[in-house]
């Protein structure tokens, strides 16, 4: 092939052109001398012609190679190599030679020798055997097509890619040999090169042949137009390498890094599962499914080597309808012992089916999944473990169908790679999920999720943690039924958040729950609260990771009446409550701040408001106030805007306060308690002063007995008349001055007895020779619940009975 065919290169040195020749005779007599001879070596065609070559071409230290290179060429009857010849001035010059014999028609012998300086000899026999060495040697496919891209030559690496021998391609196309879509990108490049004289470096194409079209290889080509130093265009050049291995090297490290940033954006298990079946398609499989073991998705930790159902959590493929043989996402199901997935939980193991057979339970228990999915084009499976810390969290089920070449060793271990990544992604969602759950726990366990209706009060709340991540902090509220129908509204505020913060609250709320069921003051509830929080700080004094320091809390308790309409209130270091009238007036009463729980040594103050029935009754924290960083002033007037809308719903009214004072995240826990109070009316409450003397038990049981006829309670006649005589009986006898009964009829008919003295009634059990001491057993026979609460002029005792629900609503 002529060099010129790559561009610019040295000319053939023997072409008849440029080349020295001279004729000798069979008895090395110079008869033939060129011009270019004569201009290589200096010889005049007189001074050399008729003479021996010997004499006038060599050296005589010359002689002795020159007559060996002479005898070589008389034996082979021809020759080539290098000789010194001897330059006309006397120097030395190393020639290439060629030398061949011709038959004369007398039968005499001459010998024409042609010759050309060796270093351009040397450059040319480079040449030639770099052009035998690509088309013989080299390793790197090489082509060279005609302006119509037709195959003049290719090299032996471009017959084993092909599988058809060298001298096949000559004269064929490129579509001749690879498949259609492939043969049509190559022809591109080649025709792009060829018109543009622009060469393309290094562009990875698909090459797949028609003899085996299942075998995918990534080829790297380059391009060349071929031309002569004048310009004439030979055609196209393409040099083709199998980088095959190298570029799903780098595919196989770009997808799992993709994969390392698309799975586990979150702590939610379920979309981590499905972020891990997305990044798998369609880069390394057409289908994929995630299955997790039941105890998974509780947020629990399956035993190790344990096995069982396990749910479907995503499913993503490229052809939609592979979706419809998948099992469906949400659904449980139990592999068979002996399919892929139960093999690869049991043995902990990846597991390659590089060819499916519909008889193997591969897909579900039944066949005609697998059926289906292999008339959709499915022939490869791999199943790999999701395992973390040793523990089998479920599998990834890989599936192809689109693609023909089966799944290999190396996606095997890509697919292993990306799973125990996304498994420790799955397995911390896991615990984060335990982790939330159990402070879900905490706090309904903490906080009163519902609040039962009562007749004092309509109730409404609101509750936000500033750490969404635990769900608790260490604000809390409380509605506590008290006797008499009256009820205790509470609202406080642990400093700090979080886990500890709320275990500190839950047992100040426990405290508080205590303490209302005896009835006490707000004010001494307060002062109890304040000596129990001054404990918890000193049993708290050494700070260390596992028991932050305790620093302090607020709180505000009030308690309402809805006979008397009298709300009670006292704080200790907490805000004061909002008050909203009927007609939509807002205003914040003056409540005597009191010093936060713990101080010590301080009194608190209560304050009494009488409340107009319907009137709303706000009770926050200070993470309601301060939230975006206002100041206190700024959040108390956009407070009071949420609160003045009139004829909304208490949950409105809520929603109205949440969307004016809180961002989407607080910075501080926040706790909101609503209240819009109600008032007992008159006929549903009876009371009667009783005079100190003996009577009084008799006149008591003859006002009950008629006020219990007048509410058609007739039934309840004889065992109200034994509590009241036994409550009137028990003042009397121990108390000074007169008394006052009242019966309450609501849900319950309650019968208080209140005297003057602040002796505290208790029960015991009498002797049988006893004649007294049965009194307040007996009441607490009779009543459903009893107890006494204390006023400063003295105390109430009361007990209550339940009425049947047809009493309760008449």
């Amino acid at each position: 092939m002529d060099a010129s065919l790559f561009g610019e290169g040295p000319e053939d040195p023997f072409a008849v052109g440029p080349a020295a020749s001279l004729v000798l005779d069979d008895h090395g007599t110079v008869v033939g001398w060129s011009e270019p001879a004569e201009q290589l070596l200096g010889h005049s065609p007189e001074e050399v012609l008729g003479r021996p070559a010997c004499d006038v071409l060599v050296d005589p230290g010359d002689r002795e190679a020159v007559m060996e290179s002479v005898a070589a060429c008389r034996d082979g009857r021809g020759w080539f190599g290098v000789v010194p010849v001897r330059h006309r001035d006397g120097h030395r010059v190393e020639l290439g030679c060629r030398a061949r014999a011709v038959v004369r028609p007398d039968s005499s012998r001459e010998w024409i020798f042609v010759g050309a300086p060796a270093e351009d000899v040397d450059r040319w026999e480079t040449e030639r055997s770099l052009l035998y060495g690509l088309f013989r040697k080299c390793p790197i496919g090489l082509a060279v097509f005609a302006p119509d891209l037709s195959i003049l030559r290719v090299n032996r690496a471009i017959a084993k890619f092909s599988d058809f021998s060298a001298e096949e391609h000559s004269g064929r196309r490129v579509g001749d040999f690879l498949l259609q879509p492939d043969a049509e990108a190559v022809d591109a490049q080649l025709r792009e090169v060829l018109e543009s004289g622009t060469s393309s470096l290094f562009a990875e194409q698909l090459c797949r042949t028609t003899l085996d079209p299942a075998r995918e290889m990534i080829v790297s080509v380059s391009a060349f137009r071929m031309q002569n130093p004048a310009g004439r265009v030979f055609g196209v050049a393409q040099t083709v390498e199998d980088v095959t291995d190298r570029y799903r090297a780098r595919h196989r490290l770009a997808l799992l890094n993709e994969a390392s940033g698309r799975i586990g954006t979150t702590l939610n298990v379920a979309k981590t599962a499905r972020e891990l079946a997305e990044a798998v398609v369609p880069d390394l499989a057409d289908c994929a499914s995630v299955d997790l073991l039941q105890p998974v998705i509780r947020g629990d930790e399956p035993m190790p080597g344990a096995s069982g159902p396990a749910r479907r959590m995503a499913v993503h493929c490229v052809p939609p309808e592979m979706s419809q043989v998948m099992v469906p996402v949400g659904d449980v199901t139990s592999f068979p012992p002996d399919s892929p997935h139960f093999r690869c939980v049991i043995e902990q193991r990846p597991i390659l089916e590089t060819q499916l057979d519909s008889r193997r339970p591969w897909s579900s228990g039944t066949p005609e999944p697998g059926e289906r999915a292999l008339e959709l084009g499915v022939h490869s499976l791999m199943v790999v473990p999701l395992a973390a810390r040793g523990i089998v969290l479920g599998t990834l089920g890989l599936w192809r169908s689109r693609r023909p070449a089966p799944f290999e060793e190396d996606d095997l271990t890509l697919a292993e790679e990306i799973a125990s990544r996304a498994a420790l992604c799955i397995d911390n969602a896991r615990r984060y999920t335990q982790q939330h759950q159990a402070a879900l726990t905490l706090q309904h366990s903490l906080l009163p999720h519902e609040v039962p209706g009562h007749p004092a009060a309509e109730i409404a709340h609101r509750y936000r943690p500033a750490d969404p991540t635990t769900g608790v902090g260490g604000d809390w509220f409380d509605v506590i039924p008290l006797s008499g129908l009256r009820i205790a509204l509470v609202v406080g505020d642990v400093v700090g958040h979080g886990t500890h913060a709320a275990a500190t609250m839950g047992r100040l709320r426990t405290a508080v729950h205590t303490l209302a069921n005896l009835d006490l003051t707000p004010d001494e509830v307060l002062a109890h609260l304040d000596d129990l929080v001054g404990r918890l700080a000193s049993e708290q004094e050494k700070n260390d990771a596992y028991s932050p320091q305790f620093i302090g809390a607020t709180c505000l308790y009030a308690v309402y009446d809805p006979v008397s309409r009298i709300c009670t209130l006292a704080r200790a270091g907490h805000l004061p409550p909002a008050v909203v009238t009927p007609d939509g007036e807002v205003s914040i009463p003056e409540v005597p701040a009191g010093p936060p729980l713990g101080l010590g040594g301080l009194p608190f103050e209560t304050t009494e408001l009488e409340l107009d029935e319907g009137s709303l009754l706000a009770l926050y924290t200070d993470g309601l106030l301060e939230a975006r960083r206002r100041d206190l002033d700024d959040g108390l007037a956009r407070l009071r805007e949420a609160l003045s809308g009139a004829g909304r719903t208490l949950e409105e009214t809520c929603t109205a306060v949440e969307d004016a004072l809180l961002p989407e995240r607080p910075a501080d826990d926040v706790a909101l308690l609503i209240a819009r109070t109600r008032a007992l009316t008159a006929e549903k409450v009876a009371t009667w002063e009783l005079p100190a003397e003996p009577t009084a038990a008799a006149e008591a049981r003859t006002a009950a007995t008629r006020q219990l006829t007048e509410w058609g309670l007739e039934e309840m006649s004889v065992t109200t008349e034994l509590i009241v005589s036994e409550l009137v009986t028990n003042a009397y006898r121990y108390a000074d001055g007169p008394m006052t009964l009242r019966l309450i009829r609501d849900r319950d008919l309650i019968c208080e007895v209140f005297d003057t003295s602040s002796t505290s009634p208790r029960m015991r059990r009498a002797r049988g020779t006893d004649e007294g001491g049965r009194g307040l057993f007996l009441v607490a026979q009779l009543a459903q619940r009893w107890g006494t609460r204390y006023v400063h002029e003295g105390k109430t005792i009361w007990a209550e009975q339940p009425l049947s629900s047809s009493a309760s609503t008449t």
